[in-house]
């Protein structure tokens, strides 16, 4: 049945293939162009709002773990979401680390990988 027609090779679709790309490209630039335009352009951060969101997750506790173990993580992370308190907050108040070292591990380039963690 496929064969019937004769129509095995892409030849012959070539032309309508290569119309719908260059369409869809068309589209697809037009919709990039509007999105810019009417949605992109002129968002900003609100770095406060960022910040504390960060400070505030419980996630923070995967950047300690190897330097206050597992368990202790553990524990702090559990406290974090039954309290809503920061995690930095309950290391510091259990003095699993100093401040300056918690700081340092806490740092956006460190917990983004473009840092140096702290020994």
């Amino acid at each position: 049945m496929a064969a019937e027609a004769g129509q095995l090779q892409l030849n012959a679709f070539e032309p309508i293939i290569l119309h719908s790309l260059s369409e869809s490209i068309t589209h697809l630039r037009a919709a990039c162009l509007t999105l810019a335009e009417r949605c992109v352009s002129g968002i900003t951060a609100n770095t406060e709002a960022l910040r504390a969101s960060v400070e505030n997750s419980i996630g923070l506790v995967t950047a300690l773990n190897p330097h206050i173990g597992y368990t202790a993580a553990t524990d702090i992370a559990k406290e974090a979401l039954a309290t809503g308190r920061g995690v930095a907050e309950l290391v510091l108040e259990k003095g699993l680390l100093p401040a300056e070292t918690l700081t340092a591990l806490l740092r956006p380039e460190v917990l983004a990988g473009s840092g140096h963690a702290p020994a």
